[in-house]
């Protein structure tokens, strides 16, 4: 995964991209008001990672639309088994002075860590090997906004409203994933027609998360600006 995303886009190190996208559902009869969304209408959160060809390899769905980002990662097994050191295998790499070992892309919805890097926050004030930085990353997480289309091109009931019990739309969220996947690596025709937009608007940056990951940010800025 890290050798097909490095050869396609130049990030060492980096076996796929972060995401979430709404799944509009019928409002519930408990908590409603937590399904209801910035957007203006009830839903469940799906949280995707994809490798460089679009390959959904961790999924986490179910959570009120009302959640941030960064709050509904910190509740599912990849924060939990990533922070603790315990999901990529211990495999590292100098990378601009920094020892890195494998991580994954997001955008300022999520916090930084030494296994997920996101793009400089534009203060104004970034250099241009900081802009060139951010350019790269955010042309490489891409390719889960186009996963996230795909996914919902191909199975249309994620697009409308699901009248179904909660648990249930997160049972058929998480069977269209793995049904993508099938379809993706067997090369099942796609008519670019279905694309659906999967892109969600602006999100608020985390706020008091960790900063865990600068020095390694910082060294991949290096590397690419080289």
């Amino acid at each position: 995964m890290a050798a097909y995303t490095e050869n396609r886009w130049g990030l060492p190190q980096c076996v796929g991209a972060i995401d979430g996208s709404h799944i509009p559902i019928l409002a519930p009869q408990e908590y409603h008001c937590d399904y209801f969304n910035r957007k203006g209408w009830h839903s469940i959160i799906l949280q995707g990672v994809v490798d460089g060809k679009g390959h959904f390899w961790n999924v986490f769905a179910g959570m009120p639309g009302s959640m941030h980002d960064g709050r509904f990662l910190r509740l599912s097994s990849l924060w939990e088994l990533a922070s603790r050191g315990n999901y990529f295998p211990p495999c590292t790499r100098d990378i601009g002075g920094v020892n890195a070992g494998y991580y994954i892309l997001g955008d300022n919805a999520y916090p930084l860590q030494s296994w997920l890097l996101k793009p400089f926050p534009d203060t104004g004030r970034l250099t241009a090997e900081h802009v060139f930085y951010n350019k790269k990353i955010c042309s490489a997480r891409v390719v889960v906004e186009n996963a996230f289309g795909r996914l919902k091109g191909r199975w249309r009931c994620l697009m409308k409203r699901n009248d179904c019990d909660v648990k249930l739309v997160k049972s058929m969220v998480l069977t269209c994933c793995a049904l993508h996947n099938l379809c993706e690596s067997h090369g099942e025709d796609y008519d670019d027609g279905w694309d659906a937009s999967a892109a969600e608007p602006g999100v608020a940056v985390a706020q008091g998360a960790e900063e865990e990951g600068t020095d390694i940010r910082e060294g991949l800025m290096r590397y690419l600006n080289m």
